[in-house]
């Protein structure tokens, strides 16, 4: 076995493999790939602290709240669609791990608990951050979002730390859990290629060699066969003796209609975060101030925390309710477990997900995306109060977010039959089929009212 040459892309790639390009095969397997792109990420990341921390106290006039929440919040669900895993190659959370790792880390193994349940805990995360979002407004406050990254950077440095290579992101990042359901509606696939991978006796992608280290993310490209954990950071194809690494580009969704090992936590996930979306978009609303009073009402107390918790508690409590509504059902006709129906069939609303998110956050990037140049210039003096910060108006937004919403659930439908058609036969394809059918009917519509109703600005 030899080592690729870095000046061109081995012969027995096949055909789709985007290393067969020779440009950008030497890209991934340049030194400086993706330090390149890491290093000022995290540049950018030290100045975004740097104005939350000590900047503005206002929302409005924060670089560091622009930037964060018009600019990358919104953006970082489409670079799920399309680059995949990308973001957590360069994330600066993962190089702070990197650095210190390589100073003071002990390199310990993954607790088994961890390995066992940090999807779990991922979810738990989500759930907790976004309920404090709201509860104590850190969005809307500079100094509680540059607590909430110094939180998370406190985790990376005591992991890298500690414990050998990413721990952090793979089993306790609440948007690594974020990322590798939508990275498995993406574009981007990184995989071994079978017949090579057979006859390779090494595992060289997943220890690591004097090219690269081993796979930051634990994972062993021979028998990877999704890209929910999978960053795309190239030292696989660095490593690999034989040429066997195959980067294509696939439809958005395709990996959801074949899920090999499906996961419960992982189904849970994509059913909380349409809850979520829904929550995001209810208390985004002019009306959401009537829709508190009437809570108020009803619950016989004025606590934010008491009547937020409880339409939380709903929004989230809603989409799961449907997939096990659904999951139920179709197990009088598929004879498979509740359970089995409640995994496989919850991964097909992913791709919805990633669609009502991304719809979510665009109003955020195209309402308020000039509020990233005005911020910025302020910080070098220059006022800019009275200036609309629109990039488009509403009907152009709007019809995005329909547009979005409307891809969204066909393509979830879709993933729901071709599921369904993977794992049963004749009728009983079709009368599963129509439970989670009726199921991604009841989302299109809410999301379809709430993305209607006016929304209030962050910026």
């Amino acid at each position: 076995m030899t080592t690729p040459s870095s000046n061109s892309a081995p012969s027995g790639f096949m055909e789709g493999n985007l290393l067969k390009n020779k440009w950008i095969y030497r890209f991934f397997r340049s030194r400086w790939y993706p330090g390149i792109i890491q290093w000022p990420t995290l540049a950018i990341f030290a100045v975004i602290m740097f104005d939350l921390m000590l900047g503005p106290t206002v929302t409005h006039d924060n670089f560091g709240s622009a930037m964060t929440w018009v600019l990358w919040w919104p953006v970082i669900p489409i670079i799920f669609l399309f680059m995949g895993r990308f973001w957590c190659a360069i994330c600066p959370f993962a190089t702070v791990n990197d650095i210190v790792q390589d100073f003071v880390g002990n390199h310990r193994p993954v607790p088994k608990f961890l390995k066992k349940y940090g999807v779990w805990i991922i979810d738990a995360l989500f759930i907790l951050i976004t309920w404090g979002d709201h509860v104590w407004g850190i969005v809307d406050n500079p100094v509680g979002s540059g607590v909430l990254l110094l939180l998370l950077t406190t985790g990376v440095v005591a992991s890298g730390a500690f414990f050998e290579r990413r721990m952090f992101c793979r089993h306790l990042c609440f948007l690594g859990g974020l990322a590798g359901n939508y990275a498995q509606a993406g574009m981007v696939s990184l995989h071994g290629t079978p017949d090579i991978c057979a006859q390779c006796n090494t595992a060289s992608c997943y220890k690591g060699t004097e090219a690269a280290p081993g796979c930051p993310i634990f994972e062993f490209p021979k028998t990877m066969q999704s890209s929910a954990n999978c960053v795309l950071c190239g030292d696989c194809i660095k490593n690999c003796p034989n040429g066997s690494i195959q980067l294509t580009v696939r439809p958005p969704t395709t990996e959801l209609w074949f899920v090999h090992k499906p996961k419960v936590e992982a189904a849970f996930l994509a059913a909380v975060i349409m809850g979520i979306v829904f929550v995001q978009n209810v208390t985004m609303l002019e009306v959401w101030g009537s829709i508190l009073s009437w809570l108020e009402g009803v619950t016989g107390t004025t606590s934010y925390y008491v009547n937020f918790t409880i339409t939380f508690a709903v929004a989230i409590a809603l989409p799961v309710s449907l997939l096990a509504w659904a999951s139920v059902y179709a197990a009088k006709y598929n004879k498979a477990s509740f359970v089995d129906n409640f995994t496989r069939f919850g991964y097909a609303i992913i791709a919805f997900d990633l669609a009502a998110h991304i719809a979510h956050n665009l109003f955020h990037l195209l309402a308020e995306g000039k509020s990233i140049l005005y911020t910025g210039v302020a910080m070098f003096g220059v006022d800019s109060h009275d200036a609309s910060p629109a990039l488009a108006g509403m009907p152009v937004i709007q019809t995005l977010q329909f547009g979005l919403l409307g891809l969204g659930f066909l393509a979830s439908l879709y993933s729901v039959y071709r599921i369904a058609e993977s794992n049963h036969e004749g009728e009983v394809v079709w009368a599963t089929f129509k439970p989670y059918a009726l199921m991604m009917v009841s989302f299109g519509i809410l999301n379809v009212v709430l993305f209607t109703l006016p929304m209030s600005m962050r910026m």
